[in-house]
């Protein structure tokens, strides 16, 4: 089998312990993974914070800091097809998305090697005369990055990308379901020139995600996953104090008008539910539609679920792969299970297939007359949709906010008015109007509620890696009096 390694102050390394990966699409192992210990992170995170105040990372301009980012785009790019093929073989995600997602990876990096020379302080126009005041914008210091196996280039890329363009260094810990594309994403880095310990990428469970994120030496936590996990991430940040921003799950409200292009709309929400296996923080999962066009768009969405192509991931006719583990499998039927037994209704799909590896087919569930439905409600984190109707635009607003989660949201209209009194009222970091899943390096990304809270993704997200220092300078060369002389 393949065997993978940490890389740790600049060095490649087997971990103290290892694990077998399995394959998705033939639950059989197919490489060896280091598994990090509590003492594997530490040594980590004391290179990254020696990278951070000493050696040649500090002494960089910030112009130098955006040449190695530049490179590094560069790397990605040339290596996007073995990235993608990696991922695919890890995590069961498909080829064609691997492949086209990978290779837009470069531009997060690039637009941050722009960003790296312009993050910029301030001068004040302070109220005391003989005063100088001005603001630096100075790197937090070593983060922890911590993301889930799902899109996990990407997810890196919008924390690597500004937390190494403001000046940072960065401690990855990728998941251990499928963590083959970030430990060879390590290559890269050694291969664009970063100095050791500025990037440091290991894997592991539970232990290693503790001891990385309550060190003593972490300035600030990254985190992209669940909302169960992020609580115990919180919890643990009281250790260090350090700063927290979470991107989480969704359980997003998709919202289709009786006026809005149902072709359209329909390919955007097989997109937003059926696309890398439902397997997205940003899935549109709750299809609400406007009640005179039900019928007519739950038949066009029926027929595309049922024309989807499942099979192996690693072929490009292939439109919906495995889902990454067995026990994402089990959960996805034991909640369809559950709503089913509350009264929803099954419109296709519904049952994982015989044979190997772990495949669920794209599923569609009524649930227009069980509004507490556990589907309506918890994320699958699959290629499950459901679906409820409304008759006016409050009742669609009541619906898209009933939900703890807030992170993206779509709208379907013709109506220009519409769009936007929908855009200032759902409660959601993201909305989409007459399209879906677009994302791109310039905008910022995140949510509300128990969709986590920060933004990455542009300008801000380079800021959220600095903390800013006031400096006061006395421009008069008159001694300051002495204060406890009366005058």
């Amino acid at each position: 089998m393949d065997r993978f390694q940490h890389y740790i102050d600049g060095q490649f390394e087997d971990g103290s312990a290892s694990f077998d990966s399995l394959d998705p699409a033939t639950g059989t192992p197919w490489a060896t993974m280091p598994m990090a210990t509590a003492g594997d992170v530490d040594r980590a995170v004391r290179a990254a914070h020696r990278a951070f105040v000493a050696g040649p990372w500090p002494a960089l301009t910030a112009s130098a800091r955006g040449k190695l980012l530049m490179r590094l785009a560069d790397l990605v790019q040339a290596a996007a097809p073995d990235l993608a093929r990696l991922e695919t073989r890890d995590t069961g995600k498909i080829i064609r998305e691997t492949s086209a997602q990978i290779a837009y990876v470069a531009e997060y990096y690039r637009y941050y090697a722009g960003l790296a020379d312009k993050i910029e302080g301030a001068h004040l126009p302070i109220d005391k005369p003989d005063m100088e005041v001005w603001l630096r914008r100075e790197p937090v210091g070593v983060v922890a990055a911590i993301v889930p196996w799902n899109s996990q280039l990407f997810l890196s890329a919008v924390k690597l990308g500004p937390a190494l363009a403001a000046g940072c260094t960065v401690v990855l810990k990728a998941s251990e379901d499928g963590p083959a594309p970030l430990l060879a994403f390590a290559r890269l880095v050694e291969q664009a020139g970063f100095p050791a310990g500025v990037v440091n990428i290991l894997t592991g469970g539970p232990e290693a995600g503790v001891a990385l994120t309550t060190h003593p030496k972490v300035a600030h936590i990254a985190f992209t996953g669940g909302p169960e996990t992020a609580r115990h991430i919180v919890r643990g940040s009281a250790e260090n104090l350090a700063k927290v921003s979470l991107e989480l799950g969704g359980k997003s409200p998709f919202i289709v008008f009786e006026d809005a292009d149902l072709d359209s709309a329909a390919n955007a929400q097989v997109s937003g539910i059926f696309a890398a296996t439902g397997q997205s923080c940003v899935a549109g999962s709750r299809l609400l539609v406007q009640r005179s066009v039900k019928d007519a768009f739950l038949a066009r969405l029926k027929a595309k679920a049922e024309a989807v192509a499942i099979g192996a991931p690693d072929r490009m006719e292939t439109e919906v792969g495995p889902l990454c583990t067995a026990r994402q499998r089990d959960r996805i039927a034991a909640l369809i299970a559950q709503s089913l037994a509350a009264g929803a209704k099954l419109v296709t799909g519904g049952q994982a297939p015989e044979g190997a590896g772990f495949y669920f087919p794209p599923t569609i569930l009524d649930c227009s007359e069980v509004p507490d439905a556990p589907a309506l409600q918890q994320e699958f984190f699959g290629p499950v949709l459901s679906v409820v109707t409304f008759d006016t635009e409050e009742q669609a607003l009541a619906l898209a906010n009933d939900t703890a989660f807030g992170l993206a949201s779509g709208v379907f209209t013709r109506s220009l008015t519409r769009a936007h009194r929908m855009i200032r009222r759902i409660r959601a970091g993201v909305v989409w109007v007459n399209t879906y899943r677009a994302v791109s390096p310039i905008a910022p990304f995140g949510g509300h509620g128990l969709s986590g809270h920060g933004r990455e993704g542009g300008m801000a997200a380079a800021l959220d890696y600095t903390a800013v220092k006031t400096v006061w300078l006395r421009t008069s060369d008159d001694p300051i009096p002495d204060p406890f002389v009366m005058r």
